[in-house]
């Protein structure tokens, strides 16, 4: 996604001035004989949000509210509780973990907590986005969550004053002695120095590393320009990292490794420090259904210069930019303005990127991995310009309702533990050994050295 402020030239001329007449016409019936009055803003702004929403499935008005919210989420800051959530099998808001430092970490939130309550309205089986909603709000303001612990007779209330809350993208650490663990969560603005910071103190941990694990399972994507920058860390230095095409010349781009394709802040390059060892460290990044856009185009580029292995499961399909293009004050347009392509040429649009070893989430399948909808699923999704979509067979639909009702059964993986299936089988691979593949790639074990 990008930001722009680019100025744009009024249209009137070209406008369908009867098509238009027809909406004021609309308008004008709604409020004269609608059962209940109705707001003209309310009216216009939910005519506007159904026009963009129509383009394709990540085009949208975005709200001062919505705007706001945008914003926080690339600043890596927001306000709210600090607690990373997920949905239980029974349909309630689960605690993976409270934020260290923040509100819900202070006032004895515990992972494994289940939120039952929101102020006293009921979350089982509401979305997880409306339940975000719901918890976030204006700092200094309270929220009250009933809580349903394992050890607990009874409900527990705890009442929560939001404060802003400081998001960190990027964690690291050494999982075995040589191996590192870097994972990226989402792609804001801090991400590329967070990243830088974390690598340097890992290599003086360890400076005879001899692998590192890229975890970009469940990343949604976010800033181009921390895209960029995670590949340019890893990649020769100005290597091409992805090319934009679009209907207006400047979403006609490439975009390569240096400070100005990356950095989003005044100061010293963060990616100058980093050990040349990075350059060349034998990689593997680990991918899923969940990976999407910008975490698409670190594995595209890096599997392209064949820096790294990708191993996993087939990602997102996500290879369309998004510009916000500013509305007034305090609204916007996010905007599809260009399809990507890998510095080989391919659109990952609507198909993704392909691993190089398919592996599943859990020695027994791919877990609640099969439960994500891709780009592909998606209606009025773009299509891919340069590769021709596949059908999906009945065959494949059985099979995916078979590890739906399998995945359902199990819980979420907690990355980077010992659990970790997909991570082991990394580094397997890392250290030569052999690698449990996919039960639906024809073949169980492959090995595979550097």
């Amino acid at each position: 996604m990008q930001f722009s402020a680019l100025a744009y030239k009024p249209v009137e001329e070209s406008m369908p001035m009867a098509e238009l007449r027809q909406l004021a016409d609309v308008v004008g019936v709604i409020k004269s004989n609608y059962v209940e009055p109705v707001e003209d803003k309310a009216l216009l702004s939910e005519a506007i949000s159904g026009m963009v929403a129509s383009l394709d499935p990540h085009s949208a008005y975005l709200d001062p509210r919505a705007y706001r919210e945008l914003r926080e989420g690339t600043e890596g800051r927001f306000v709210g509780l600090g607690i990373e959530i997920s949905e239980s099998e029974d349909g309630y808001v689960e605690i993976v973990a409270p934020i260290e430092d923040s509100p819900a970490f202070h006032a004895g939130i515990k992972e494994g907590d289940l939120i039952t309550q929101i102020d006293g309205f009921p979350v089982q089986g509401v979305p997880i986005d409306e339940a975000i909603k719901r918890m976030r709000g204006e700092p200094g303001t309270r929220v009250t969550l009933t809580i349903a612990r394992k050890d607990a007779p009874a409900p527990l209330f705890f009442t929560i004053t939001r404060s802003e809350i400081i998001q960190k993208s990027v964690k690291a650490k050494m999982i075995e002695p040589g191996y590192a663990w870097l994972r990226i969560a989402q792609f804001q603005e801090p991400t590329v120095d967070d990243m830088a910071a974390k690598l340097q103190a890992l290599y003086r941990q360890n400076p005879d590393m001899k692998g590192l694990v890229l975890d970009l399972r469940n990343d949604p994507g976010g800033l181009l320009q921390g895209a960029i920058g995670v590949a340019a860390a890893f990649l020769p230095k100005d290597a091409e990292i992805v090319s934009t095409n679009g209907q207006l010349a400047d979403s006609k781009q490439r975009f390569y490794g240096r400070p100005e394709f990356y950095m989003l802040r005044s100061g010293a390059d963060p990616l100058s420090a980093l050990p040349p060892a990075y350059k060349t460290l034998p990689m593997v990044v680990l991918v899923n259904t969940g990976s999407a856009s910008a975490s698409e185009i670190v594995a595209g580029a890096l599997q392209d210069y064949k820096r790294a292995t990708i191993l996993g499961s087939q990602t997102f399909g996500k290879g369309s930019v998004q510009t916000i293009r500013p509305i007034g004050h305090d609204a916007a347009v996010k905007l599809t303005t260009a399809r990507y392509y890998t510095p080989a040429g391919r659109s990952i649009q609507a198909r993704g990127i392909v691993p190089d070893f398919p592996v599943d989430e859990t020695a027994e399948g791919d877990g609640l991995n099969a439960l994500r909808m891709r780009e592909a699923d998606l209606e009025r999704h773009l299509s891919n310009d340069r590769d021709k979509e596949s059908a999906t067979r009945q065959e494949d639909i059985e099979e995916q309702m078979r590890l739906l009702a399998e995945a359902r059964l199990r819980k979420p993986v907690d990355y980077g533990s010992k659990d970790d299936f997909q991570l082991a089988q990394a580094l397997n691979h890392l250290k030569g050994q052999p690698v449990q593949l996919s039960k639906r790639a024809g073949a169980t074990t492959l090995a595979q050295g550097h």
